[in-house]
């Protein structure tokens, strides 16, 4: 299989699989399961495809939806067996961010030749999803943690993008940028690695506001 091809799956699969952990940590039923999955699975994608002015994915190729619905079954059926739910969320996060800003990248260049593009494309690919996901599910968005996340992305998106304009095999450009996202966004949720903070003045409430 395609190495693009077959990140996308892995893409689609892995952040389907935090959707329905998002759902387990809401306790919702089965159909909730599925809707979770699925929007988190294609939501990056979805707003990449918009943004290029291609047919989005999943109308072309309905079998991510398949993907999206056997690994909400799977997860309904046992998430209980999880001691941690977010940790194995967040990680599989990272997982899912690594791959998916790599298959943004890959697309973005095709359709447009612009490597500036691919950058912006592979990272809106690789983190859209997670956000969104915590959007709908009222949970904590993973933008709102302290450590490092859309750099990992904006990272492996811009290792792809150099290395395929290097001349590189698809494969191993592919895979170097996929690994350097996972170690950015890995060693982020290990070390804490942060960038420093804005605290000249904090914002005023708006109902300080005359």
């Amino acid at each position: 299989m395609n190495p693009i091809l077959l990140l996308d799956y892995a893409g689609v699969a892995v952040f389907a699989a935090t959707g329905a952990l998002a759902a387990s940590r809401k306790q919702l039923d089965i159909i909730g399961f599925l809707f979770f999955a699925g929007v988190t699975g294609t939501g990056g994608g979805t707003l990449r495809d918009l943004v290029l002015g291609v047919p989005v994915f999943w109308v072309i190729n309905p079998a991510y939806l398949v993907v999206c619905a056997v690994v909400a079954v799977v997860v309904y059926f046992s998430a209980h067996l999880v001691e941690s739910r977010y940790k194995l969320l967040l990680w599989l996060d990272a997982v899912g961010l690594s791959a998916y800003c790599v298959m943004g990248a890959a697309k973005g260049l095709a359709a447009t030749g612009s490597p500036t593009v691919a950058v912006v494309t592979g990272t809106m690919t690789g983190t859209f999803g997670g956000i969104l996901r915590d959007l709908v599910a009222g949970e904590p968005s993973v933008l709102l943690r302290p450590e490092i996340y859309i750099t990992a992305a904006l990272t492996g998106a811009a290792v792809f993008t150099l290395a395929d304009l290097a001349g590189a095999p698809v494969a191993a450009s592919a895979a170097i940028a996929c690994l350097t996202a996972f170690a950015v966004r890995g060693g982020a949720l290990k070390f804490g690695w942060t960038f420093p903070r804005y605290k000249p003045r904090p914002g005023r409430r708006p109902e300080d506001i005359v």
